[in-house]
């Protein structure tokens, strides 16, 4: 059965790192994938050229992974903490009442970055089984650079217990994250196309696999 899949990601190239091989490998099998952008830059920080750069990036790496839509939500990055919890949560369901997803991956709640647990925490409560709609699987992803960057804690630690093999798909993965050139950086920063493939080299060695994406089952539903 035909499924429809939403990745949202709090900043540009985020749904790439974590879940780039595997939206490539549900578009390849026939599902439809949807992509919610939480934030954009804030022009008091970034030019408006480098912004409009950016979302050419978006848009182009969406293209070429066979993304069925993209969603700006155009919220200020870093100062996310500064949208009141329930507009976030009122902008956050309405998009999950539009794409009505059978299944949701979200940023790992523990990152570094103050916006990833912003919207991880969000979603979740857009998320309650409550509706008439219920989605059935909820992952969250690691992302290069915020993931395994933040105070070690028990709190904070990812903890993947789901892999998705992309083998297949890798280079796909790393493709559509070499359209990103603003956010690409020299290896060894985590940040670099060569990081981007080691991670799935390791993760794939977890499981006897060339590649794969780590994700931590957050709930699903069998009925």
């Amino acid at each position: 059965m035909k499924k429809r899949v939403l990745v949202v990601a709090p900043h540009a190239d985020d749904e790439i790192l974590g879940v780039g091989g595997t939206m490539a490998k549900y578009v390849a099998e026939g599902h439809q994938v949807y992509v919610c952008i939480v934030t954009v830059g804030h022009p008091s920080m970034y030019s408006q050229s480098l912004l409009n750069q950016l979302r050419k990036e978006v848009q182009a790496a969406h293209r070429f992974l066979g993304v069925e839509c993209t969603i700006f939500l155009e919220l200020p990055a870093v100062m996310l903490n500064q949208i009141s919890k329930p507009e976030l949560n009122k902008k956050l369901e309405v998009v999950i009442d539009e794409v009505k997803p059978n299944i949701v991956f979200i940023p790992h709640f523990g990152d570094m970055h103050i916006d990833h647990g912003i919207v991880s925490e969000s979603v979740m409560v857009t998320l309650r089984p409550i509706k008439e709609h219920k989605v059935e699987e909820i992952y969250s992803y690691e992302t290069l650079s915020e993931t395994e960057w933040n105070v070690p804690h028990c709190r904070n630690v990812f903890l993947p217990n789901t892999f998705v093999e992309i083998t297949g798909y890798l280079d796909a993965k790393v493709k559509a994250m070499s359209s990103f050139t603003t956010q690409l950086r020299p290896f060894p920063h985590p940040r670099s196309l060569q990081a981007v493939e080691a991670l799935a080299r390791l993760r794939g060695s977890t499981i006897g696999v060339s590649a794969a994406e780590a994700f931590s089952l957050i709930r699903r539903i069998v009925e």
